[in-house]
């Protein structure tokens, strides 16, 4: 080590004690932009051969140093282990069953029979709107009905027995159904001003205010929410087209509520979008505690590889040598001691700061997990300790 430092001194000396109008002042001072230029790739190119003659001494020094010690290392142990890669997209979480009921028909808001946060059963009535005389009105037809119909069996019988006229029989019968019907239509619109609950839910918010006039069709009134059925609907790109598919594994990352639920797709589009190329999925969530919202932001991490036996590493065990491939160090013994040994790698897929090897590593060989960055191949080394669980 002394004698790289004196090399380096000897070699800065050599540079400063040049031609004394070619110094680095003397050219700053002179203010050319050209001759600034010029010393400055001038000095770098010295500086590259300091640095090819410093590793070589370096080398050499320690190829017969012996009182050198082995670099201190930790490996562990590779093996076979289930790898599996996700890609992300953001989501909206939804629910089908998430309404504001609106009345059918128009008048005094006469009884609200829930209150918010009440838990209501499908058939439930809700709401009540004044009939304005409906009632009346029905009770009247009820009692024409019903004498329309004693008319028409008493006629019935008498035609059945082949006494009385057919165009009496025929008339009871006509008016009966007549009645009927006009009593039915009258029965439909009272049942108009009945606002009942289209499924089981929780009453999220009374927005009509008992008293209040409301207009069929335009007045909301009240917001039902059933939390049961809830899902994530995420649009991803055409690009993952042929490798998501019903049942696809997924994770769901709710930040806003701290959770992360894992399920499988349940739905997948048919339409790609021709304003941004991505097709949209769904995927069921379960919400036993009902702590899932509607409208919340979710992240969706969608499996789209998994590899049942990959050697994985460490990402931070892999550099870049000279050439720009991908290496990285195992140990490797040798004799009384042991070797760095560089291995060239080819990566697949990242995940979780975890790196798929396609090649160049296999299971039963000893990664060298710390102390890796300051090696150089073929480097003595000595074991700190062994970890054999796989990384």
């Amino acid at each position: 080590m002394k004698n790289i430092v004196t090399l380096i001194m000897l070699s800065l000396l050599i540079v400063s004690c040049g031609n004394k109008k070619d110094s680095v002042e003397d050219i700053i001072e002179n203010g050319s932009l050209d001759e600034m230029r010029a010393k400055k790739t001038e000095l770098l190119q010295e500086q590259s051969k300091l640095k090819v003659s410093i590793d070589s001494l370096t080398a050499a020094i320690e190829a017969k140093d012996t009182s050198k010690k082995a670099a201190l290392v930790t490996t562990t142990t590779l093996k076979d282990t289930l790898f599996e890669h996700y890609f992300e997209v953001q989501g909206n979480v939804e629910t089908d069953q998430n309404i504001v009921l609106y009345p059918e028909y128009t008048g005094v808001l006469t009884q609200v029979y829930v209150k918010e946060g009440q838990r209501v059963a499908k058939g439930q009535r809700l709401a009540r709107i004044d009939d304005g005389g409906l009632g009346s009105e029905l009770a009247r037809q009820e009692a024409q009905l019903a004498l329309a119909k004693t008319t028409f069996e008493r006629q019935k019988r008498l035609w059945d027995q082949k006494i009385g006229s057919e165009i009496s029989y025929l008339e009871a019968k006509t008016n009966f159904e007549a009645m009927q019907a006009a009593t039915n239509q009258m029965r439909s619109r009272i049942s108009k001003t009945v606002i009942t609950a289209p499924f089981s839910g929780v009453i999220d918010n009374l927005i009509a205010d008992q008293g209040q006039v409301v207009n069929a069709g335009q007045t909301p009134v009240i917001r039902l929410i059933n939390l049961s059925d809830m899902y994530v609907n995420a649009s991803i790109p055409e690009a993952y087209l042929g490798k998501v598919n019903e049942g696809t594994d997924v994770k769901i990352r709710l930040a806003s509520i701290g959770k992360t639920y894992e399920g499988k797709i349940r739905q997948v589009g048919n339409f790609v979008s021709p304003d941004n190329r991505t097709f949209d999925v769904k995927v069921a969530l379960p919400n036993a505690d009902s702590a899932i919202k509607p409208n919340l932001i979710a992240t969706v991490m969608v499996n789209d590889y998994t590899s049942e036996n990959a050697i994985v590493i460490p990402e931070n065990t892999i550099q870049q040598n000279a050439a720009g491939y991908s290496i990285t160090y195992i140990y490797v013994p040798q004799g009384d001691g042991a070797i760095a040994k560089q291995v060239q790698i080819e990566k697949g897929y990242t995940a979780d700061k975890q790196v798929e090897i396609i090649s160049g590593l296999k299971s039963g060989d000893q990664l060298i997990i710390e102390g890796v960055r300051t090696l150089r191949d073929g480097q003595e080394v000595t074991l700190e300790n062994q970890n054999s669980n796989n990384q």
